[in-house]
């Protein structure tokens, strides 16, 4: 069962998806975004879910571990191969507080994990943070990370005022990581969110326009910002 809250708001502060099988909770968590804006749709099904994001990709989703259908953890791994979701943020809540499954809830693509009890508005504050960050790329606006800037609407990348000559590949990549600055993506997680989950490129070839990405954005006096994570992948820096 599915419902969509907050129709008239009026001020739309993003579209989340909540699946929280717990009903008590997941109505005071409805209740409390959209009292912010926020125009929420809820679920506890993980395959509700999925369908739901499919149809109308959110802005965030706020997803639980142990859910009706198809596991939290599962949907969080299924958004980040679809390239339609892949760079849709994702926040954990679970009642594990296992450290082994905070790491596998980050390593599968969470950007952020909260385990219960929690306070509500630390959630909300967690969630307006990520919206703030995300805010520039939702509405087409330059994005900034640290002396770089992109321009999605021109296709155009500045780095300390020189404009930069970037591949159409080396492009997408980069706006890729622009859109997530700090997280570290695996060779798999770019494969699926650069190249899309249909491709048939092999896992060096991503370190190929690695390399390429890195070339083209070299100025004079300026540091590399792509890193390398040692057997866990790539993130950008802000330099």
């Amino acid at each position: 069962m599915t419902k969509k809250l907050q129709e008239g708001a009026k001020v739309k502060a993003g579209k989340l998806l909540l699946v929280e099988d717990d009903p008590a909770l997941s109505e005071l968590l409805e209740y409390r975004f959209s009292n912010e804006g926020y125009d929420v749709r809820t679920t506890a099904d993980g395959d509700d879910a999925l369908l739901l994001a499919a149809e109308d990709v959110p802005d965030l989703v706020i997803l639980d571990w142990m859910i009706e259908g198809t596991s939290g953890i599962e949907v969080c791994r299924r958004l980040r191969r679809d390239k339609t979701t892949a760079h849709v943020p994702i926040i954990m809540l679970t009642a594990r507080e296992a450290e082994d499954d905070r790491i596998r809830g980050l390593e599968t693509g969470a950007d952020d994990y909260l385990t219960k009890p929690f306070s509500p508005r630390e959630l909300l504050a967690r969630v307006a943070a990520v919206m703030r960050r995300i805010r520039p790329v939702l509405a087409g606006e330059s994005i900034e990370v640290g002396d770089l800037t992109l321009d999605p609407v021109a296709h155009k990348v500045m780095r300390r005022g020189t404009a930069l000559k970037l591949g159409p590949t080396e492009y997408r990549l980069l706006k890729f990581f622009m859109e997530s600055p700090g997280r570290v993506f695996s060779r798999n997680q770019l494969l699926d969110g650069v190249w899309g989950t249909e491709s048939d490129i092999e896992l060096r070839t991503v370190d190929v326009h690695i390399r390429r990405l890195r070339k083209a954005l070299e100025i004079e006096g300026a540091k590399d910002p792509v890193r390398t994570v040692r057997s866990a992948g790539y993130s950008l820096e802000a330099a």
